[in-house]
C-alpha cells in the first residue's frame, strides 16, 4: 500500500492513498484526518480494502498538491554520520553508536514544494539523501530482532542542511531545523512491499546532475538496530519518524576548492528505490 498526504481545494490535509489510477480519498471515506491518526486507530486492514476495492479514483494523481506524507509526527529522529563512506568523506571518526539529532515538525514539507534558504544567517546549503522509517506502532524496549515488526512503512526523505549553523556548534539541530528542511514524501511504502530496507538504492540530483549514488547497505547502524536503540531511551509512537543518515557525495564532503553550495533556484531531487521520487526548489 502507498499513502500520501495532500491539500485539499480548501487548503486543508487529507490521507489518500494510491489506486485505480489515481487517488482514494481515505480522510473522506474513513474520516481519518491523517497517517498518524489512521495508524493510532488501528485501522490499516479497514484502509487496505477501501484502496483495494476501489473501481474508480476519487482525485487524479496528475494536479495533486503533496503535503509531507507525515505532516504531524509526535518525533522526527535523524541519524548523523550512518554511513561509512559519508564518515569518511567528512573526516569524522565512525559513531561508537547512533548519533541522534532531531527536527521539528516547521521542517516538514512536501513534493514539488519550495523552500526557502535562509539566506540571512547561513550560505551554505547542503542535501542528504536519506531512507526514512515511519513507525507503525509503540515500540518500547524493543529487540533488534523484533525492531521491523513495529515499522508501518518507508518514505523518502532530504536533510537539507545549513552546514554553517551546523559546525557553529557541538550540536548539529541549528543547521537542520529551518523551515522547510525536511522533504518528506511523496508517499510511505508500507513494510511488507519493501523485502529489505536496508538493500535500496539512494541517489540526489541537483539540476538534473547525480551528487549521490549509493546502496542503504552501506549504513553503519542499519534499520533494526536504528529502532532498537532508540526504542530504549524513548517511546515511538504511530506516525514517528526516523531519517536514517545519508550516504557520500554531500557537498560538505567536497574539497572546499570545489564546494559549490546550493542556492536559490536550484532544483533538488532524491530518489530512493521503490519509494518515488521527491523534488523541491529552492528559492
Amino acid at each position: 500500500m502507498k499513502l500520501l498526504t495532500f491539500l485539499t481545494a480548501e487548503g486543508r490535509t487529507a490521507l489518500g492513498a494510491l489506486a485505480a489510477g489515481g487517488v482514494i480519498d481515505l480522510t473522506r471515506r474513513m474520516g481519518v484526518p491523517s497517517l498518524r491518526a489512521l495508524l493510532a486507530a488501528g485501522r490499516l486492514d479497514e484502509a487496505r480494502h477501501i484502496a483495494g476495492g476501489a473501481t474508480a479514483a476519487d482525485l487524479p494523481l496528475e494536479g495533486i498538491a503533496f503535503a509531507p506524507v507525515v505532516p504531524d509526527p509526535d518525533k522526527i529522529i535523524c541519524v548523523g554520520l550512518n554511513y561509512r563512506q559519508h564518515a569518511a568523506e567528512t573526516g569524522m571518526p565512525i559513531p561508537p553508536a547512533p548519533l541522534l539529532f532531531n527536527k521539528y515538525n516547521n521542517a516538514l514539507t512536501g513534493h514539488r514544494s519550495t523552500v526557502r534558504l535562509p539566506s540571512k544567517v547561513d550560505d551554505q546549503f547542503d542535501y542528504e539523501v536519506e531512507l526514512v522509517i515511519v513507525i507503525g506502532k509503540t515500540a518500547r524496549d524493543v529487540s533488534e530482532a523484533d525492531a521491523l515488526k513495529y515499522v508501518f512503512g518507508y518514505a523518502n526523505g532530504n536533510d537539507l542542511s545549513a552546514r554553517g549553523l551546523q559546525r557553529a556548534t557541538s550540536q548539529f539541530m541549528l543547521g537542520k531545523i529551518p523551515d522547510g528542511f525536511a522533504p518528506l514524501g511523496p508517499w510511505v511504502v508500507s513494510a511488507d512491499q519493501i523485502r529489505d530496507p536496508n538493500n535500496l538504492a539512494v541517489q540526489t540530483f541537483v539540476n538534473g546532475e547525480l551528487r549521490q549514488d549509493l546502496n542503504t547497505s552501506d549504513m553503519i547502524y542499519d534499520c533494526k538496530t536504528i529502532i532498537s536503540y532508540c526504542s530504549r531511551h524513548m517511546t515511538l509512537k504511530p506516525g514517528d519518524i526516523i531519517y536514517t543518515g545519508t550516504p557520500q557525495g554531500v557537498i560538505l564532503g567536497y574539497p572546499k576548492d570545489k564546494q559549490k553550495w546550493l542556492k536559490a533556484g536550484d532544483r533538488v531531487k532524491t530518489v530512493v528505490e521503490q519509494l518515488g521520487e521527491l523534488e523541491v526548489t529552492l528559492a
